[in-house]
């Protein structure tokens, strides 16, 4: 079943009531982008923690949904075709726009992603020289590896090189860094000494991208980029005027507090409640087990995505 947002209806989404969801897990990676494992064994990892519902979407791109399309067949999971695109909004540099249900094969939001992609190798080479400007080697087989096999290059590869570099050893002990989860959060993320914000696309240029490739535009877990409870309410409510259909309520790391914040609003609203364990893989210090999100018993309103999947 094919799903289009009408654009007349806008920014009203049409939302189905909610129902009982089937076990999802709506947000995963593979080496397409920063995740650990190839895309087929991120698929048979997922269907061996009972996922029944799953969505493989890489960072800007969606050269993984063929693969995932196939392992799903393969493991009996149901795959949603899916990208996370990287936005940003004002102030804030690094927002995540989940596109559900897209048409992988549409050409103009390859190239859009493609360009996407430009920008976060550019920001990669800025943000390699301001660590080398704070004192850091970095080893260039992980950035290396990365380019050789034709992958965008991130800061989680950033962070592996200077992990690996032998030089870096005496200070990262100091630092208290044993590996990639919290070197970047010291170093690579918005307010710190090696970032290096993203130009482009803005959180609406994103959406709008979403909807001219046929997809659903949620706003990924809003409390891993804005803190204060009252901004991120004032953003799903801007976000929702800019044609986004729903928001990553269930998150790994978002509080029962939070959880309940955003659900509320979201059936205030009539948008979507998704959710995710943003599997990065086995050996990720956050995000290495499917079905890690809690519910805290309320109904997600997944809408249409389950129909989107094949």
């Amino acid at each position: 079943m094919s799903w289009q947002p009408d654009a007349a209806a806008r920014p009203a989404p049409v939302v189905s009531p909610p129902v009982s969801a089937p076990t999802f897990d709506l947000q995963s990676h593979s080496t397409h982008s920063d995740g650990e494992l190839p895309a087929p064994e991120v698929i048979a990892r997922a269907a061996a923690a009972g996922v029944e519902l799953l969505a493989l979407s890489d960072h800007d791109t969606v050269d993984g949904v063929e693969e995932a399309l196939a392992a799903g067949r393969e493991h009996a999971v149901a795959i949603v075709p899916a990208t996370e695109i990287s936005a940003v909004d004002g102030p804030y540099e690094d927002m995540h726009v989940l596109g559900y249900g897209v048409d992988h094969t549409d050409q103009v939001l390859a190239e859009r992603l493609l360009d996407a992609r430009g920008d976060r190798e550019r920001r990669a080479e800025a943000m390699a020289q301001r660590l080398q400007e704070l004192g850091f080697e970095i080893d260039p087989a992980p950035v290396d590896a990365r380019r050789a096999a034709g992958k965008p290059v991130g800061r989680p590869h950033l962070a592996a090189g200077v992990l690996a570099h032998p030089a870096n050893a005496e200070r990262l002990a100091a630092e208290g860094h044993e590996d990639v989860s919290s070197f970047i959060p010291a170093y690579l993320i918005q307010g710190t000494p090696g970032y290096v914000a993203r130009s482009h696309p803005t959180v609406a240029e994103a959406i709008g991208w979403i909807h001219d490739a046929g997809g659903i535009a949620i706003w990924a877990h809003p409390f891993w980029d804005v803190s204060d409870p009252d901004e991120v309410l004032a953003l799903v409510d801007r976000f929702k005027e800019a044609g986004l259909e729903g928001v990553e309520v269930f998150y790994v790391t978002h509080t029962e507090d939070q959880v309940r914040l955003l659900a509320g609003r979201c059936a205030e609203l009539g948008l979507l409640a998704t959710g995710s364990s943003d599997y990065h893989g086995p050996e990720h210090r956050l995000f290495s087990r499917f079905r890690a999100h809690e519910t805290h018993g309320i109904e997600p309103n997944l809408g249409p995505i389950p129909d989107l999947a094949r």
